[in-house]
């Protein structure tokens, strides 16, 4: 098959790295990639938002399977123009991936189908929402009705943290949006995944990642600073209860309204006292949950995501090793607020590179001969082992193997499990 995947973060080179293992797959073409990407697939400079230009490419190149990383090629409609024009396509389509690009269409989907939530309030004016969260009081959650790049949510100790989030929305810091407001959620926060074909279901893996910056959960979010699979917190009788109350709930609710989900449906949780609550929907893959989930599911994922486009998963199962992985980000200096590019990372060419340990790339490029810092998250050191803990030196010693004094890390990430 000639496979295009469409992304260049850390998510596509652990998709990339994954699906290369699969005898399915004969030619490998990844937009635009990255500089550790282009060791596994060719790399293509495409304008992935275009749907256009996507599709002219996969017409040329003769694609047979396209697999949509990011979410906002999703929300522009990318995978619509790709399926109406007969390719095979691994994503949801632009109506049913409002289930990430709208905070509020998630919540009314919610209300409709019963899935428990926080409870919630739209607010399209500051004043309005600054009312609102005078009444409730803090904590109180914060968010951005649309696609903010992991960062459009925050979680506000005081009515003053609170106000500032707002301001911040509605001054235009991730495009012109209306404000969810929602109820704080006490609990463990952690990831759920399951394939969707628009009617059947399948659970793939869970994972716990750590969006604050610094060790300990300290500082601001981020898009993701590590993260582990399985999470412990997640048990069966969880799992079984997230698909039942929340997970099939939705996939019928959204059937129902015709548009049904196609793709991974990506449910981020709370645990509180053995009952899980949906904290938000992502239509995608995580960044950096894909790492570990990849690391531990390999060349599978391809008969996986083929199955979920074909409309087959009923017919699937998941052959999970009793393994465990861990990912390590390592980011600019500064982020998640200002940061430079252009800096040299050396060290790559000694590190493993083998189903145990791989260090994938998330914002690289090469330049001269060399590897430069490209992004905020840069580095995603990943390690798969018997233990979580073999998981963590494996990661760890990835870390230690890179020589960048530009570059920061957390270097406590698992540790609620561990």
């Amino acid at each position: 098959m000639n496979i295009l995947i469409l992304g260049g973060g850390g998510r596509e080179h652990a998709l990339a790295w994954a699906v290369r293992q699969n005898p399915k797959c004969d030619r490998l073409i990844v937009a635009p990639g990255n500089a550790g990407i282009a060791n596994v697939a060719e790399c293509a400079d495409l304008n992935i938002l275009s749907r256009a230009e996507v599709l002219e490419f996969a017409q040329e190149n003769a694609i047979d399977f396209v697999l949509i990383g990011p979410e906002a090629p999703l929300a522009a409609g990318v995978s619509d123009a790709l399926r109406n024009a007969g390719f095979l396509v691994f994503g949801p389509s632009q109506a049913a991936a409002q289930l990430e690009a709208s905070k509020a269409f998630t919540k009314e989907i919610c209300d409709a189908c019963g899935a428990p939530t926080a409870a919630w309030a739209r607010f399209s004016d500051a004043d309005s929402a600054r009312d609102y969260v005078a009444r409730q009081g803090a904590p109180i959650v914060v968010k951005a009705d649309g696609l903010a790049a992991g960062k459009g949510v925050t979680v506000a100790d005081t009515v003053e943290q609170a106000h500032q989030a707002i301001e911040a929305i509605f001054e235009g810091e991730f495009g012109k949006m209306s404000v969810v407001i929602e109820e704080f959620m006490p609990g463990e926060e952690a990831s759920f995944f399951v394939l969707c074909d628009g009617t059947n279901c399948l659970p793939i893996g869970t994972a716990q990642d750590h969006k604050r910056v610094g060790d300990g959960d300290t500082g601001p979010n981020t898009g993701g600073m590590g993260a582990y699979s399985p999470a412990p917190v997640l048990t069966q009788a969880l799992q079984d209860q997230v698909m039942a109350r929340i997970v099939q709930p939705t996939v019928a609710e959204m059937a129902a309204r015709g548009t049904p989900f196609q793709g991974v449906l990506y449910a981020g949780l709370m645990i509180d006292r053995g009952q899980a609550r949906l904290v938000e929907y992502n239509v995608r893959f995580g960044d950096p949950e894909c790492q570990v989930l990849m690391m531990r599911l390999g060349g599978q994922v391809l008969d996986l995501l083929l199955a979920c486009a074909e409309g087959r998963l009923a017919g699937m199962s998941v052959h999970w090793a009793d393994d465990h992985a861990l990912t390590v980000v390592m980011a600019a200096q500064g982020y998640p607020g200002d940061y430079r590019k252009g800096s040299v990372l050396t060290g790559l060419d000694g590190l493993s590179e083998t189903s145990f340990a791989m260090t994938f790339h998330a914002g690289t490029a090469a330049r001269d001969g060399q590897v430069i810092a490209a992004g905020g998250r840069v580095l995603a050191c990943t390690g798969r082992g018997a233990t979580l803990a073999e998981a963590h030196e494996r990661a760890y010693a990835q870390v230690d193997g890179i020589d960048w004094p530009q570059g920061f890390c957390r270097r406590d990430i698992g540790w609620r499990a561990l």
